[in-house]
Order: structure tokens, then sequence, then C-alpha cells
């Protein structure tokens, strides 16, 4: 362990009870006090779901990234380690980046985005680390290990080449490592190693589009219920109808790998998350082969509240869920949380509205099921007062499922341009005349699951606590709204 490492964690352990608690989660993954963004090596190691993250303690603030760590058994309750790598090498002096995990013969490898800015001039290598205990990291001393060397004769620039994303196949080691082209194109380069630590060029797995923004990354490459499946987060990604409307946003390219000549040939596409508040997802497979996901939840563009207000801490993971794919799109499931649900029957028509009080605490979960055949808008207002709400809204007619948090809570401030605040989802309801809305609400962050697996996650920041639900419509409707705290 470095010095730079014992210096974070002291600092850790001396400040940690300065943090103001009043926004944090209940069950949602935070760094103990600081900054944290992108997840890093999320692997199953040991017996246990073992989570790194971009970290810098020191500030609310992105600053120079180090590893923060924490492990779980169950993918809500979160035990924090120490922290994994800080930035103490010339090869990853500003910053140790993004990056991924494997274990290989009892031991846990990170392999990593080493960060240096000399000059004016920006060089993104990418280098290993190594644990034996799961807990304290050594890094390789023969870092990088893919560099300049392999990009050789590529049109692909070392300032912009990182977040390497490493996994086995047939006794082989693969690694892909997010890049662009000359023409300012995100590219996805792949590379192969025999022991991890020797590594060649194979091949550019994909390249975009403009349509596909400037730069691609956080990119993850899996099998999945007979397909192949590479997620990635666009920067500046035009929007494309509804779907893309954030500053950087989340793409899903479902298809099938040629393991020959190592490209991706893409079936389908599609925006993984309609929110406001979710990027650079990476998943791991757990013991039971299930493929699960996690996210940083939260955009970039924009300030935080609980870093203006002093509060000493900015960010936090989305609840981890489950993927499948089926009809070439991404099913995205909750993992598993511990509720003890009550039901209400819903019985709306148009001359009323309904409110049930009391309902949604610090940490809750909704399901509203709603039948929609006998109306053709319905809204629904979460945490109402006489003042603000957000709010839901779905037109039948369309399909179309509006989120809304306008004037909610303390304002978000744009550093570029002013916050996006409202999202649009279309759904496809053709086979069904039920609406199925299941929400997961923490201090400060909302996450809903719609009809057929579509997500959509947002932050906000109350000003007064208040639990109120009203439903209205414009014709009848029916149906039930189950209700839990989870702990």
């Amino acid at each position: 362990m470095t010095q730079k490492v014992d210096l974070a964690n002291q600092f850790i352990a001396e400040n940690v009870k300065k943090v103001n608690p009043i926004y944090r989660h209940h069950y949602h993954l935070m760094a103990p006090i600081g900054w944290i963004n992108d997840p890093n090596g999320f692997i199953c190691y040991q017996g246990a779901y073992h989570l790194f993250y971009q970290y810098y303690p020191y500030e609310s603030k992105w600053g120079p990234m180090h590893w923060g760590h924490a492990k779980s058994e169950d993918l809500v309750h979160w035990e924090h380690l120490p922290v994994a790598l800080a930035p103490d090498e010339a090869y990853d002096a500003n910053g140790c980046y993004s990056g991924s995990a494997i274990a290989h013969e009892d031991k846990l490898y990170l392999i990593y985005t080493g960060h240096v800015e000399q000059d004016g001039v920006r060089r993104e290598v990418q280098c290993l680390a190594m644990s034996e205990d799961g807990n304290h990291f050594e890094k390789y001393r023969h870092n990088p290990i893919i560099s300049e060397v392999q990009l050789e004769g590529l049109d692909a620039d070392i300032a912009d080449f990182r977040d390497p994303k490493i996994f086995e196949r047939e006794g082989q080691f693969y690694c892909i490592v997010a890049s662009k082209t000359s023409e300012d194109l995100g590219q996805i380069l792949l590379f192969k190693s025999n022991d991890l630590k020797k590594w060649t060029f194979f091949s550019t797995l994909l390249t975009g589009e403009a349509k596909h923004g400037t730069m691609w990354e956080c990119p993850d490459l899996f099998h999945l219920d007979g397909k192949d499946v590479l997620i990635l987060s666009p920067i500046a990604m035009p929007t494309d109808g509804f779907a893309y409307e954030n500053l950087n946003s989340t793409l899903a390219f479902i298809g099938e790998v040629d393991w020959t000549k190592g490209h991706f040939k893409v079936e389908n596409e599609h925006e993984i998350d309609g929110g406001l508040d979710f990027y650079a997802p990476q998943t791991c497979q757990g013991p039971n082969g299930k493929r699960i996901m996690v996210a940083w939840m939260q955009m970039w563009q924009r300030t935080l509240p609980t870093d203006d207000k002093g509060h000493l801490w900015a960010g936090a993971m989305t609840l981890p869920r489950e993927l499948s794919v089926d009809k070439l799109r991404l099913v995205q499931k909750p993992v598993p949380v511990k509720l003890q649900p009550k039901t209400q029957r819903i019985t709306v028509s148009g001359d009323k509205t309904v409110l049930f009080k009391d309902l949604m605490t610090d940490s809750c979960y909704l399901k509203f099921e709603l039948d929609i055949s006998k109306t053709s808008q319905v809204l629904i207002a979460l945490l109402k007062s006489e003042k603000s709400a957000l709010k839901l809204s779905f037109d039948v007619d369309t399909q179309i499922l509006t989120f809304d948090r306008t004037d909610f809570g303390l304002p978000l401030v744009g550093q570029e341009q002013s916050p996006l605040n409202r999202r649009h989802i279309k759904l496809s309801l053709a086979d069904s005349e039920w609406l199925i809305i299941e929400i997961y609400k923490d201090t400060s962050s909302i996450e809903i699951f719609l009809n057929g697996g579509v997500a959509l996650t947002a932050t906000f920041y109350e000003i007064e606590k208040i639990q109120a639900i009203s439903i209205c419509t414009d014709g009848e409707l029916n149906g039930t709204l189950t209700y839990s705290d989870i702990k």
C-alpha cells in the first residue's frame, strides 16, 4: 500500500463524522466522504460482490481520481473497504481513471487508466494492480501494460484512450478500451493477452458514426441470452426523438461478435436509461450466472447541492439491476430488496383526485398497476405539496410517459446550460391495457421501472419532507398501489 493510499484512508477516518447526512441514501452505495463517480472493477470475488469507484475523498468535487472500494453480499447493504488505488506514479500522476477487475489464480487484478497531464499534453495508458487478499493492492512494476506501443499505426490518440474492461474467453484474456478517431468518432479497441501483463492489439471492435457522439467512455462487453451486448457512454450524442437528451448518455449495442476478426455486428441499438442521472454503467456476472449492472447515479455538466451546501459528499450508485435480452433490447430488473408490502385499491374518475398520504418515506417501494383501458391521460404526483411535486404523466394514445422534476426542491445549476429536468419515454403497450410502474425511492433519488423492463433514473433534493401521492385522470382509472418501506 502506498503513502498516498494511507493518507487517503487516514483522512477518511478522521473526517467521516463531519459529513452532513441530510440527503444521504439508505440503500444506495455512496462514498463515506467526498466525491464519487464511475463504478469500476465490479466483480464477484471470494463469495462477495466487490465494487470499486472513481473517488476523490478530500472534497465533494471531482479531483485527482483514486479508487474507492466497497463489498456486499446482497448488492443492497455495503461495507466500506480501504481505498484501493491512489495516483502516485509517473504514469498515473493525475489520476487512476476508470477500469475493471478480474480474478485469476486466487488473486484479484485491477486494470485501470493512468492519466497524466503535463504542459497541456494529456496521456492515458492502461495499468495493472494486484491483490492477494482483495483489500490491499500493489501496482505492477512494469506498468503501463498498454500504451503508445500497442497504438502504433492506429487511428487512435493517446490523449483519449481509457476505461479498460477485461474479461476471459476460451482461455484467452481480452480487454476493450475506449478511444476515438482523428475525426472525433468513438471507437472501441480490442487487445488480447495470455498472462494479463503482455498485451497486443487484436482489432477495432466497433467504430461509431457522427450520430454516436464525439467520444465513447466506460465500455463493457458481455454475452447474454444468445446475444453479444456492448454498452458504453457517449459524450455529446445528438438527441434522437426523445432518446439521448442528456449531454452525456448511455448506449447499448445488441448483436454478435465475429471472434475470428474481432468485429462487432450491430443488430440493434438503444438508450439504456431514459432518465436524468445515469452514466458509466458496468456489469459483472453473479455466482448464479445472472448479469448485474450498476451505474453512477448522477450526471456531468451541473453542480450538486450537496457540494454547494458544504455537505462533504457528492454522488452515489444506482440500485444494481439484473439484465436480460428480449427482442434485441436490454431488459432491466432491480435486484431483490426486502419488502413488507401492503396494497390499496385505486379507483379514480375524471371529477376527482385521489390522495394517498404518508406513503413515500425516505426509502420506499411503490408499485402502480393501472387499468388504462377507460382513460387517455394519467397524472401521478409524487412527494406532492401545495407548491410542487415530482410528476409522472402518461398519454395513453401516444404511449409516452413523462417524468418532470422542474421547480422541485433545491435548484440544479447547469455548468454550461440549464440542466435537463424533464424526460420522455415511448412505451409499447400494444398487447396490454395495463400500465405498470415500479418505483424505488431513496432519500434523494428515484428509480422507475416500466412495462417491459424500461428504466428511468433521477436525483432530487427536497426542501421539505412530503410523503403524499396524488393520482388523477380524465376518464376512469382502476388498479392497485403496493407500497413498502425499504430497510
